[in-house]
C-alpha cells in the first residue's frame, strides 16, 4: 500500500473509531454533558493519533499491518469469531458506563476516575513500547516474510505484552467513566483475548521457527509471576 493511501486509511479508521465510540458512550448516557466521557475520548484519540503519526514517519510497514484489522481481515473462521466477540466486548466497556451514568448506578470518587485515565494512558504506552520492540506485531494472526522471534524488551517478561497492555487500557476505561458496573464488561474481553492468544501460540509454534523454544523459555503469557 502506498503511503498516501495508507495515511488516508489510517486517518479514516481513527475517525470511524472515534465516531463509533462517541455515539456509543453518549447514546447510552443520553447526554453529551459528561466531562468524564470527553476526557476519555480525548485521551484515547490523542494517544491513538500520536502512535499513528509515529508509525507513519518511522515504520509505515508496521502501520500497514495494524490498519488491516477486525473480523473481516482474519483468514480463519475461529479468529473472525474472536475478533467479533472482542469488538462487541470493547463497545460494552463504554456502553455499560454510559448506562451507569444515565441511571446513576455507581458513585465513584473523582480520584478513581483519575486513576482510570492513568491506566488508559499507561496501556497505550505499553502498546507503543511493543511497537518499538516488535515491528511484526500485526493486527491479524500471521507470519510475515523475514519475521523472527522477539525476546527482548517486554517480550523478555511475558509472551504477549500487547495483550497485557490492552487489558490495562481496557480496565481503565470504565473507571475513567466513573462506573464500577462497567468493569463487568472486562470478563468477555479477557475471555476473547485469552482465546486469541492461545490460538496464536499454537499457530506460531507451527509456523514461526524458534517460537516453541521461546515459549518454553519465557514462562508467563500476560502477567509476570501469575500466568
Amino acid at each position: 500500500m502506498r503511503l498516501p493511501s495508507l495515511k488516508v486509511k489510517a486517518f479514516v479508521g481513527l475517525g470511524q473509531l472515534l465516531l463509533v465510540m462517541g455515539l456509543t458512550v453518549f447514546g447510552a448516557a443520553g447526554t453529551i454533558r459528561w466531562p468524564h466521557a470527553w476526557i476519555l475520548l480525548g485521551t484515547f484519540f490523542g494517544s491513538s493519533l500520536a502512535i499513528t503519526l509515529h508509525l507513519m514517519k518511522n515504520d509505515p510497514e508496521l502501520l500497514e499491518r495494524r490498519v488491516q484489522a477486525g473480523p473481516a481481515a482474519e483468514k480463519r473462521k475461529s479468529q473472525k469469531i474472536v475478533q467479533l466477540m472482542a469488538s462487541l466486548a470493547f463497545l460494552a466497556t463504554i456502553a455499560v458506563p454510559g448506562l451507569d451514568r444515565r441511571f446513576g448506578w455507581s458513585h465513584e470518587p473523582l480520584w478513581l476516575a483519575g486513576l482510570g485515565e492513568a491506566l488508559v494512558a499507561v496501556g497505550f504506552l505499553l502498546v507503543f513500547i511493543v511497537f518499538r520492540t516488535n515491528r511484526f506485531s500485526s493486527a491479524v494472526i500471521e507470519v510475515a516474510a523475514e519475521q523472527k522471534v522477539i525476546d527482548t524488551g517486554p517480550y523478555a517478561w511475558v509472551r504477549h505484552p500487547m495483550y497485557a497492555g490492552a487489558l490495562v487500557l481496557l480496565a481503565g476505561i470504565p473507571l475513567s467513566l466513573g462506573s464500577y458496573w462497567g468493569l463487568l464488561s472486562l470478563a468477555p474481553m479477557a475471555a476473547a483475548i485469552v482465546w486469541r492468544l492461545l490460538d496464536e501460540e499454537r499457530f506460531l509454534s507451527k509456523e514461526l521457527p524458534g517460537y516453541e523454544a521461546y515459549r518454553r523459555r519465557t514462562r508467563f503469557r500476560l502477567v509476570p509471576g501469575v500466568w
